[in-house]
This record gives C-alpha cells, structure tokens and sequence, in this order.
C-alpha cells in the first residue's frame, strides 16, 4: 500500500491557529503553515514558528481528511525500516495520529458528533490494516523495468507526480497538497532479506503493490468497474539485487474483469451472480488494453473450479477472451481443487510445466553490473481465483520459482546444475516470504490471513494446516456477513470514494434497520433457550415435555429459515458505498 511523506524526518509544531511543519534536513529553511480555520497552506520560514506552539517528532505527512467537524491532519508519528533498495531506505508506516483542524467539536449537534466519531473510527480503521510503506527517495510505485524505460523528463518529476496512481493510497488525502507540490515526496510497499548462497550474498525483494482503484473487501468488491479496473488488483515484483547487478520478475492478480457480484447473505458460499444487463465487453476490453499496455503480452491463469456455481464464471470468462480475438492474450484453465484433491499438491507442476515455454518467451527484466540491460519481461501472467488469494498466491510462488532460479544462474550466484530447493537457508526465506505475503494480501482483502500457506511455507499440505484452514474460514465467515461493511465504508471513506458533508442533513450512516433485524433473532433466541429449558426442566409426562420441545424447536427453526431466507438484511452491508460496487 503506496503513501505519500514529506522529508525525511520532521517536527509538527501546533499552535491555536496553525500547524507549522518543519523539515529536519540540513540547510531546509522552508516551513508549511497551515490555516487551522482557513484551511490555507504557505509555505513560510523557521523564524514565524511562535515559540508557544506545542512541538513533536512525526516520520511523515499522509495527508487530510474532512468530517463532519472539519479537516483533519495525519500524520505518521512512528516507523521501522525494512531494509533498503538500490541504497534507498524502505520503512513501514507503524503509527498514526488523526489531529482536528478545530479545537473543540461543540459546534456539532448530537447526531453530529456521533457521526464524526464513527467517521474517525473508519479512519483509524484503515490506519490500522496492516501494509503501508514509504521511501522518501525513490519511486516503489514503479518496477525496475518501468524505471528503466523513463525519459529524462520523467526522472526530473516529483516523487507524487510521477508515482503510478494506481498504488498510491494516500492519493485522495493530498489534494489539499497539491498547490505546493515541491514539499511532498512519494511511497510504496514490501519484504527486503539479504541472503546468501555458495558463500556469495544478495538482495532478495518480494514488493506487492494492492490497487486503490475498485479497492474494498472481500465479497463487497467484485468483477470490475466501468473504467475496466478490477477488484483486488495486486501487481507481485520479485528483485534480486547482486554486486551490481538487478533483475526482476513481475506477476499480477485480479478479480475476472467482467461484471460479477457474490453479495454475502449469511450463506457459507454465496452464489456469484454474472450481471445480466450490462455490457461485460466494454469493461473486459479496457482491463486488457490498460494491462497490455503497461505490461506486455499476457497469459490469464484461472484457478476457479470448473464445476459448479463458479462454473459459469469460468465458461463466461473463457468466451470473452475468445470473442476478444487478441493474439497478446492467451488465456489457459485450470481447476485448482479439482487437480490438488486426496492432498495430491504434487500435481500443480502440471500448470507450471504447461505455462514454462510461455514463462521462458516472456522472460525478465535483467541489468548487468555496467547498466547494461541484458534482458525485458515482454509479458506476465495474470492469475486469478475466486478471492485472488490462496490459490492465486500458490501458484504465483511457484512461477516466482522459476524465475528466480534462472536469475541466480546467469548472475553466477548459482551453479549451472544446482538447484533453489537444494539452498535450504535461502528456500526457507523464499517460501517463509511467499506465505507472508499471502497473508498481507489476504488480510486486506479477506479480513483473515490466507488459506493453503502451510504447502508456501513447507512444499507440502498438513493437516495442522487444514485446521488452520478450517479456523480461518470460520473467522472470515463471521466478518465477511458482521463487519465487512463497516470495513468496505472505511476504505471508501479513506480514498474518497465518499465525501462527508459538515451539513447538519442526515448521512448514511444514520439509515435504520427494518424491524425484522432485530425482531427476528430476539424470537429465535428466545426460542432456543426455551427448547433448552424444557429439556432440563422435564414436565409431568413426556409427552407434555415433547409438545413444548416440539412447539419450541419449530418456533427456532422457522425464524431461523426466515432469516436465512431474508440474509441480505441481516449482514452488516456498506452504507456509504457507491452503487456500481454494490451491482
């Protein structure tokens, strides 16, 4: 996840009426000032900062945000390096403060001070996800390749300016920024470890870098939205770093760019529905020239089951890319579960096999230790499953794999013969960092860590990792249905996919359940308890103890149909979110 800091390390002094932030770097004079009541940044010197202002340490600006009581600063005020690329020192955002603009929300009514509150808490929500990254040196929102290809002119660009927009997050906080562009610096994503193999050591980096674009959870976020942005878009660079020398191999993942949704509905397996009234082809059409454009040929890995409620997902994806008739993208099935069942996991080299004459023309980015490019990636493939999670990351791995090996033998780390499997300090880092960021990805999106890491950690599926498996569908289940909106709101809010309005008219958020959500489960609950009570306080006679159980129980289990029946209304659903999400 992609931040915006300014400097390197920085003082926030705060007084009644302004924020004075102040670069620590030697020989920086320049102060920003912002209006607490006008809202108005300049940029001004050391000299004006009144001596009475209160003075702290922060490591970074991520931007500001109106709510209801106004604006709102933040500010990141701890981080931790995470090593360095290319010289550049990476660190990861640990700890945010949300500081008012106003000194005092007495100004608001009732309903609005609840509502800014909840607000505040949606921020804090997406503060506290695990994942943001910055440098204030160096582009992380761009590959090596990318950062190759650049005009002078691009390189003479700003940070901000010429950060992909696709991986800034912060992107929405920093319009109030803009109109003093040369005080912001740019960040990105990562996991950095310097490894050693025949006694020679390197640089390996797995960056993965999440779209905010149609960015929200789980099964709120589907399919694709109308510009052909796809939910859960995760773009995987793995770079080796050797005396000199750099190379880098780069995957993608997203939802199947068509119009589809899976709203959740308290079932275990919602059915996904494919949109019956919209142009998919449009859409399809945009995702694949933007990816053909920025990435090269590609070749589609689809890992759903083909069989089944997402069997007409498969079939509707594979009749695209036929009717598409686009000889850069090639498009290759492959029924993960279907092939991996009885623990038979040995059997996903058969998709590695098929995909390697691909894999091998698409090649990597390489640049020898002169500068000298040795090799493009004229392609890359894009794997989805139904979450782009734990089957996707996988199979990501394995093809990462592949890579890799070819890299360290051409850079002379490894010997012609030997093989990555046969380096255990460096496969237990490899497949350690692969799960991680299985993980990582999976928490974003799926409120969980992912499903399957235990074959990415070991190569091979346990059953202490299917239990593991069974504890974190267990858990997504509940969020998925009683908190997922209020995680889908706080990502729009936060990339301001909704603007609050400081008006005393009513927000969404005050929207009021029908009398069925609570009615109903109070009925069911109390007929539960009295089914429990009737067989620990027995009647005269069992029949009489029959009939109430009988009454009871039917009583339990109607409501509980009803509810079942009625399951849209009973998850916890997005109130702020934009309809084409919700299609």
């Amino acid at each position: 996840v992609v931040l915006i800091s300014w400097h390197y390390l920085r003082l926030l002094h705060t007084s009644p009426e302004k924020f004075y932030i102040e670069a620590c770097d030697d020989g920086v004079e320049a102060v920003l000032a912002i209006d607490r009541v006008s809202n108005e940044m300049t940029l001004t010197g050391k000299k004006d900062v009144p001596p009475s202002a209160n003075t702290r340490p922060i490591c970074g600006i991520m931007g500001t945000v109106r709510l209801v009581a106004g604006m709102y600063l933040i500010v990141i005020t701890k981080k931790r390096n995470v090593g360095s690329l290319l010289g550049h020192a990476v660190w990861k955002a640990v700890d945010f403060d949300v500081i008012s603009y106003k000194k005092t929300v007495l100004h608001l009514t009732e309903n609005q001070t609840q509502d800014n509150k909840t607000f505040l808490s949606m921020i804090n929500n997406v503060l506290t996800t695990d994942g943001f990254y910055f440098c204030t040196d160096y582009d992380l929102t761009h590959t090596l390749q990318r950062l190759a290809n650049v005009s002078h002119d691009f390189q003479e660009m700003s940070l901000l300016e010429r950060a992909d927009q696709r991986f800034v997050w912060n992107g929405s906080l920093l319009r109030e920024f803009l109109t003093q562009p040369e005080v912001l610096d740019p960040d990105p994503v990562v996991v950095m470890k310097p490894c050693r193999v025949n006694g020679k050591i390197f640089e390996w980096i797995l960056i993965s870098r999440r779209s905010c674009f149609r960015a929200g959870v789980r099964y709120y976020v589907r399919g694709i939205d109308s510009e052909g942005h796809a939910a859960n878009f995760v773009e995987t660079e793995q770079i080796v770093l050797y005396n000199g020398g750099r190379a880098s191999f780069v995957q993608t993942r997203g939802s199947m760019p068509f119009f589809w949704s899976q709203r959740p509905n308290l079932k275990y397996k919602p059915k996904p529905l494919i949109s019956k009234n919209t142009n998919h082809m449009d859409g399809f059409q945009r995702h694949f020239d933007s990816q053909v454009l920025i990435y090269g040929k590609q070749t589609i890995l689809n890992l759903i089951n083909q069989k089944g409620s997402e069997k007409p997902l498969e079939q509707a994806f594979a009749k695209m890319v036929t009717g598409m008739e686009n000889g850069m993208i090639k498009y290759v099935a492959f029924d993960f579960h279907k092939e991996c069942s009885g623990m038979r996991w040995d059997r996903l080299s058969i998709l590695v096999d098929n995909v390697a004459e691909t894999q091998d023309e698409y090649s990597y980015f390489m640049v020898d230790t002169e500068g000298k490019v040795l090799s493009q990636q004229k392609g890359t493939f894009r794997s989805n499953c139904m979450d782009c999670l734990d089957r996707t990351n996988v199979i990501q791995s394995m093809l990462a794999r592949r890579s890799v090996q070819s890299q360290l033998q051409r850079m002379g780390v490894l010997h012609v013969a030997q093989r990555i499997e046969e380096q255990a300090d460096f496969e237990k880092i490899y497949k350690n960092a692969w799960a991680d960021n299985a993980n990582a990805c999976a928490k974003q999106y799926a409120g969980t860590g992912a499903l399957k890491t235990d074959f990415t950690r070991t190569g091979k599926r346990t059953q202490m990792g299917l239990v593991m498996d069974g504890v974190n569908s267990a858990i997504r289940y509940y969020k998925n249905n009683f908190s997922d909106g209020f995680r889908q709101d706080s990502i729009d809010l936060f990339l301001g996919n909704y603007a609050v309005d400081e008006t005393d008219s009513p927000t969404p958020l005050r929207i009021q359940k029908d009398w069925k959500f609570l009615t109903l489960p109070i009925i069911m609950v109390v007929a539960f308890s009295m089914c429990i009570i009737c067989l620990l306080m027995a009647g005269d006679t069992w029949t009489e103890t029959l009939a109430y159980l009988l009454f009871w129980g039917t009583a339990a289990a109607v409501t509980a149909a009803v509810i079942v029946f009625n399951g849209r209304d009973f998850v916890d659903a997005p109130k702020l979110v934009q309809k084409e999400k919700m299609d």
